[in-house]
Order: C-alpha cells, then sequence, then structure tokens
C-alpha cells in the first residue's frame, strides 16, 4: 500500500498527473487552489519534482539483481579491495535539461510510480572507460567511436586492465557489465588468456556499481570548469584532466557503499535503489 499523501489520491493516479487535475482528485475546495494551486499542494506534502530515470526491469531483472545483492551483501572491505569497477560513460557539450516535472510527497523519490524507464542514448561527444578500485583507478581512456569488441581487448584489457591483473595478482575481480562488446568471444578468450577473473554482474544494475557516482563527480568538476570547455578537443582535455583531479578518499568510500547498495537493493526486493 502506498503510504503519506498517495493514499488519498485514486487508484489509477501517478506523480506525472497534472496539478489541476490532482487538485480535483483531492476533493479539496477549489477556493484553496486558486490562483497559485502549487502552494496549496506544497501545504499539504505534495511538490514538483523531476522524476528519476532509470533502466527498465523485467522480473528477471529484478531476481537476478536480489541474488546478486544477497550474495554479496557480507562481504568484508578485504574482498571488496580486490574487485576494480569498470564502465563507460558519455560526455556532451549538451545536457538534457529534463524540465518534465512531476508531483510527488517527500520520500517517495524512488518509488516506481516517480521513476522514469529509459534506456541510455548516445549523442556527440566523448566515450569515456574508467575503472577504480580501493587506492587507485585506471587512466582515463576518451574515445570518439562507440565501444566494439575489438576496442575493448585491444586497449581496455591489454592496456589497462591487465596491468592491475598483474599487480594484484590472483585474487583479482574484474567487474563490467553486460553490454554487446563486453561480451564478444573475442574478449571472453583475452580474459582466460591473460588469467583475468571477470566478476558476475546482474543486468541493468547501474545503481549497483559505484563508479556510476564517479561519473557524476566527473561531470559536475566538468561543469564548474571557468571558463567552461566550448569545443570538442578543449572537453577531452578537461576530462582527462578532472579525472586526475578526483579525489581518492571519494573513490574509495564509493566503494566501501557496497555493502549498503547490496542491503538497498534486498529491501527493494531487486527493484531500483536510492543509488
Amino acid at each position: 500500500m502506498r503510504t503519506g499523501i498517495w493514499q488519498l489520491l485514486p487508484k489509477e493516479t501517478d506523480g506525472a498527473q497534472h496539478q489541476t487535475c490532482l487538485v480535483s482528485s483531492l476533493q479539496l475546495p477549489v477556493r484553496q487552489f486558486q490562483g497559485r494551486p502549487y502552494r496549496r499542494l506544497g501545504h499539504i506534502g505534495v511538490y514538483a519534482r523531476r522524476s528519476d530515470r532509470c533502466v527498465p526491469l523485467t522480473a528477471t531483472h529484478c531476481r537476478l539483481r536480489l541474488a546478486w545483492s544477497r550474495e554479496h551483501a557480507l562481504w568484508t572491505p578485504q574482498q571488496w579491495s580486490c574487485v576494480i569497477f569498470s564502465d563507460e560513460s558519455r560526455f556532451s557539450l549538451q545536457s538534457d535539461s529534463r524540465r518534465t516535472f512531476i508531483w510527488r510527497a517527500p520520500g517517495t523519490r524512488y518509488h516506481q510510480e516517480n521513476t522514469i524507464e529509459r534506456h541510455r542514448y548516445g549523442g556527440a561527444g566523448w566515450l569515456v572507460w574508467g575503472g577504480i578500485i580501493l587506492g587507485s583507478r585506471t587512466d582515463l581512456h576518451v574515445q570518439s567511436v562507440t565501444m566494439t569488441g575489438h576496442i575493448y581487448r585491444d586497449v581496455i584489457l591489454e592496456q589497462h586492465v591487465r596491468l592491475f591483473r598483474g599487480a594484484m595478482g590472483a585474487e583479482f575481480l574484474f567487474m563490467d557489465d553486460n553490454a554487446r562488446p563486453h561480451r564478444a568471444n573475442i574478449v571472453d578468450e583475452c580474459l582466460q588468456s591473460e588469467d583475468i577473473t571477470r566478476m558476475d554482474w546482474p543486468a541493468y544494475s547501474p545503481d549497483l556499481n559505484p563508479i556510476e557516482h564517479v561519473w557524476d563527480m566527473l561531470g559536475r568538476r566538468i561543469a564548474a570548469r571557468q571558463p567552461p570547455p566550448t569545443c570538442l578537443p578543449e572537453l577531452r582535455r578537461a576530462l582527462l584532466d578532472e579525472w586526475c583531479n578526483i579525489p581518492q578518499d571519494q573513490i574509495d568510500n564509493l566503494i566501501l557503499s557496497m555493502p549498503r547498495r547490496c542491503k538497498a537493493c534486498i529491501a527493494s526486493s531487486g527493484r531500483h535503489t536510492p543509488y
């Protein structure tokens, strides 16, 4: 059952409802809402907020996410210190303004009705790859083309991941998601030949990967630069500089949040989490 203000709404009501329809559905005196209805909605605990965008999750995705979280919820910091978390992200000179607002009560940000599920999209800019581990990080790889299995093998694995495997030994675990280039046969063959153990990873689980928050840090640092980058070469230089400038203790804190991420996923039965 929904809690708080949502108990006042009809079953078909969701957060995307227009404010005037929401006022009517509450069956409160219209005169109270004349002029500035959004103020009156605020008085009863409903506010305009942007909906959070999440990847779509099926029942199978939720089940696998839940199983993975249960398996790793009790891992120690020592165990997590053996994992390098990797990911790709895209940065462009244009941002998504996300001007669509919803009406929701405080504390309901990640309720299912208040999220917009969507797949990631591309755009003009740079594709970057990076990896983080307790106490260190890889160099940031920046490219203008989409990732392929050959690039992933020849550049990402051979020039970056293999070095960490050599330094850490057999306990090293490599985390990457289930993107098609990552699962190419030539990639699997390279991992096997280099004796690199890949961590099992549930599909559609960016909230379980701490490097996602590093991308947020990187994006904020880029946006705060004065003057900001105005062309792609400037953006590339800014990405490389700011990646190195992110404090390592902030990255370490994200990795040490893994037990909390697992517990949040368990609490949500494998659905979206606040992370």
